[in-house]
């Protein structure tokens, strides 16, 4: 019984492997996302998930852990993905994610996400030094919220 188990616990390990290994992202996708997730968790702004504020860094913790699951099942090849299908939305409830900057209104998560992408990929044939205009009150430009929050005292 003992060599009957080794080989089909190989075997369950490998499949269980091998699709996470060939399931990710085209590299230009995972940079736009990996920069989407830095953005969020250096934000300093507030996540609102099924009736609960969090903190950046438990929003970014929890948007990294659905973008793993769907990327290992082969379910995002682009940016606009992870935004549609694991940062706009809550799995469980279907209620919208919310976030909230700067004291500024709450606004989707999807529209920050978009908002966030299209900005850096206008940005990615310029510096990426100062890609917006500070907005402040409006918590429109996470990029100048970023350059904000970062900023010497």
């Amino acid at each position: 019984m003992r060599i009957v188990k080794s080989p089909l616990l190989a075997l369950i390990l490998a499949l269980n492997i091998l699709p996470a290994a060939r399931a990710a992202p085209p590299a230009a996708a995972e940079i736009e996302i990996n920069h989407l997730l830095g953005l969020i968790e250096q934000s300093g702004c507030e996540f609102f998930r099924n009736g609960t504020w969090y903190d950046a860094q438990r929003a970014q913790a929890h948007l990294r852990a659905k973008y793993d699951v769907l990327a290992a099942n082969d379910q995002i090849k682009t940016a606009e993905d992870f935004i549609e299908k694991a940062a706009s939305k809550s799995s469980l409830s279907g209620r919208p994610y919310q976030i909230r900057c700067g004291g500024g209104a709450a606004m989707t998560t999807g529209k920050w996400f978009s908002t966030a992408l299209a900005r850096y990929r206008n940005t990615s044939s310029r510096s990426r030094s100062v890609p917006c205009a500070p907005r402040r009150t409006q918590g429109l430009c996470p990029f100048a919220l970023l350059q904000i929050v970062s900023r010497p005292a």
